[in-house]
C-alpha cells in the first residue's frame, strides 16, 4: 500500500504517452492523406497542423510533469 501512488504515477504517465502518441499520429496521417490529395495545398494544410500538434505535444509534457510532481512531492 505504500507504493501504490507510484503505480498509478506509472500507470498516468503510460496512458499520457500513449495517448499523445495515438494523437499526433492521426494528426500527421490525416495531414499526409491532404497534402497527397492536394499537393498544392501542402504549406496551407502543414500550418494549419502545427498548432495542434504543439497543443497536443505541450498537454503531454505539462501532464508528464504533473506526475512527476506528484511522485516527488509524496
Amino acid at each position: 500500500m505504500v507504493f501504490l501512488h507510484y503505480f498509478g504515477a506509472a500507470l498516468g504517465l503510460g496512458l499520457v504517452v500513449i495517448g499523445a502518441g495515438l494523437g499526433i499520429g492521426r494528426l500527421a496521417a490525416a495531414a499526409a492523406d491532404g497534402v497527397a490529395r492536394q499537393p498544392s495545398a501542402a504549406d496551407r494544410i502543414t500550418a494549419a497542423v502545427n498548432l495542434p500538434l504543439f497543443l497536443l505535444e505541450g498537454v503531454a509534457i505539462l501532464a508528464e510533469v504533473f506526475i512527476l510532481l506528484v511522485v516527488l512531492l509524496k
